[in-house]
């Protein structure tokens, strides 16, 4: 973008105290000495957005023990586009909340006042048109970095783009970023070695930049790199906001000599309140122009494409399904041993119930061993929703659909096992209905391991979540207490219901006893007789009505996952809404051009 001076006319002479007035109706720039138009803001937004900020407080909500603390206090600045702003100060000064106030990223704990604006006027920060790159990697270990950005620019790029195009900017910006030396590698993690930090964090940058954001905001992007390292990513940074004109903020801790010789401006930040800021050079006068909304791939183009990506990082992550696939064979041959060749005697009747409440208690159960990677996939999920790369629908149906031959496979080979090697009742439709009853059950537990992942981060309170959540379910499932002993408060009504190892159970103890006979000193019983008077089974609908309930159960756990994401992106800035004070919209305000300028603002 041009400097200020360049846009005055000619017969400004050198002042330096610029008067800004009435900032949603004037569009005259007067400075002392002279008066006179500049550039208007349509000219200046075709070059970039500049951000600027007025007395910006940040105050914890308060409480009654605790009480409201200041974590950032009255800061006033600027960023101007083409120009990389650092922010820095000691741990603890207030870097990254700054960072996320401009971002629009605020917790729900705090509450902000103050004016911020963009190119002269107040507007919320739209998709395309700014991004965010955290602190941590989250990227999708199984992935090559050609893989991450390819799938990212798919679905963050308009469809009005050809495949060939997005290939092309995506080639480009790993180019961009220095990343042609790895593009084959895979990022990497615990199950296989891959690329090193430095380049994880420009995998990051590169997936943020696809859509050319004129606004761009790092949280520590040299967190964890050695000095080289640092400086790499930090040049390519500092290259991509002079090379589009990009306006770049980020948050810096200790940077190297030769990376602080990289930032343009300077906001120095000391227990919340500013030590000292660069040089203030430009400011504009219009509410009239707006950012326009840019546009990522269309829905169907989305769950194509987070289907495929999904696909894969299951098929390359071993603990999402193959180690388990593994436990899944050594239970079922355990099992096959155990019960080997049951036959139809009235001890047989026992056995067959014990098996089959087995297998649906705890091979499903085992499935909370995949949780490691539902946490690492809802953490790449919330990072790319957060920076609208898609929308939480997409996701949940590519998950689900990537998901299903995977839990076919575990479902029918150890099942296979398990069935016919026992001796469970003959009959290809027999086996077909334990089947879909066990992949039903294995794919419920996902379901509810995927909510408790977005309710429940922690990976150890994930993980003890969750088997509470299941021992609980098993528990009542008509099993280890049969259905008319449970109390009747709580635990049979509701519980027993919402459990579906009820469904489960019930189904697979149809499927098996209808229509056997069992023998024992010359005297028989039926397994109709079997399923009303010993396991105690509802016998006014049959198994199919059991296994649609399962299938019904599915459906809810999965929109009951889309209605808890939506209300964990709802309720935050409702609430930072609620706690945000109101301030003027207009007033006349000086910006001096010295290191303390107050620049203009806007309540947000």
């Amino acid at each position: 973008m041009a400097s200020l001076h360049q846009s005055l006319p000619s017969t400004c002479g050198g002042a330096n105290e610029i008067k800004i007035l009435d900032i949603e109706t004037s569009s005259t720039l007067e400075i002392e000495g002279c008066r006179g138009p500049i550039k208007n803001v349509g000219e200046i937004e075709e070059e970039g957005r500049l951000l600027t900020w007025k007395d910006v407080w940040v105050v914890t909500a308060s409480s009654k023990k605790k009480g409201s603390k200041s974590i950032l206090q009255g800061l006033t600045g600027y960023a101007k586009p083409g120009e990389l702003l650092a922010i820095m100060g000691p741990s603890g000064c207030g870097k990254s909340t700054l960072l996320d106030t401009l971002a629009g990223r605020l917790g729900s704990k705090t509450r902000l006042t103050g004016e911020i604006l963009i190119n002269g006027h107040k507007r919320a920060l739209t998709y395309g048109n700014s991004a965010y790159v955290r602190q941590d990697n989250t990227l999708l270990t199984t992935l090559t970095v050609r893989e991450a950005v390819h799938y990212s620019a798919q679905l963050q790029l308009p469809d009005t783009m050809s495949k060939a195009e997005k290939k092309e900017r995506a080639d480009f910006t790993i180019r961009e970023m220095g990343l042609q030396d790895a593009i084959n590698t895979r990022i990497g993690g615990w199950g296989c070695k891959g690329i090193s930090g430095g380049q994880k964090r420009r995998v990051s940058i590169c997936i943020e930049i696809l859509t050319r954001p004129r606004l761009l905001f790092l949280d520590e992007p040299t967190s964890g790199l050695d000095s080289a390292a640092s400086y790499y990513v930090m040049r390519r940074i500092a290259n991509l906001a002079q090379n589009d004109n990009t306006t770049v903020i980020a948050s810096i801790h200790q940077p190297s000599t030769e990376v602080f010789q990289l930032f343009d401006n300077l906001c120095l930040l000391s227990s919340g309140s500013t030590v000292y800021f660069g040089p203030a050079s430009a400011a504009t006068q219009d509410s009239n122009s707006t950012d326009k909304k840019r546009r990522h791939a269309g829905f169907f183009n989305q769950c194509i494409v987070l289907t495929k990506r999904s696909f894969v990082n299951m098929y390359r992550d071993l603990g999402y399904y193959w180690l388990r696939f593994v436990i899944y064979v050594a239970l079922a041959i355990a099992l096959a041993t155990i019960y080997y060749d049951l036959g139809n005697s009235y001890d047989s009747i026992k056995d067959r119930g014990s098996l089959i409440a087995f297998i649906n208690g705890f091979l499903t159960f085992m499935t909370i061993g995949g949780f490691p990677s539902f946490v690492e996939v809802m953490k790449v999920f919330q990072r790319e929703r957060q920076n609208g790369h898609y929308g939480v629908t997409a996701f949940a149906i590519g998950d689900t659909i990537s998901s299903i031959p995977y839990l076919l496979f575990v479902t029918l080979i150890p099942g296979a096992i398990t069935y016919y090697l026992p001796g469970l009742q003959k009959g290809y439709d027999h086996f077909l209905y334990f089947t879909c009853v066990l992949f039903s059950s294995l794919m419920l537990v996902e379901s509810l391991m995927m909510i408790v992942a977005c309710i429940v981060p922690n990976f150890l309170m994930g993980i003890i979540t969750g088997a509470g959540i299941q021992g609980i379910m098993i528990l009542l499932g008509g099993f280890f207490k049969l259905p008319n002993n449970i109390p009747k408060p709580v635990w049979k009504y509701p519980l027993h219901y919402v459990a579906f190892h009820t469904y489960a159970n019930q189904g697979l103890f149809k499927n098996e006893y209808e229509g056997l006979i069992f023998v024992s000193n010359q005297s028989f019983i039926t397994g109709e007789e079997v399923l009303r008077n010993i396991w105690q089974s509802d016998m006014g609908h049959s198994k199919w009505v059991d296994l649609a309930i399962l299938v019904g159960m599915i459906a809810v756990y999965r929109v009951l996952f889309l209605i808890i994401i939506k209300i964990n992106e709802k309720v935050k800035p409702i609430i930072v809404s609620l706690l945000s004070l109101s301030g003027s919209h207009k007033r006349t305000i000086q910006v001096m051009e010295n290191p303390n300028a107050t620049p203009l603002h806007s309540n947000v």
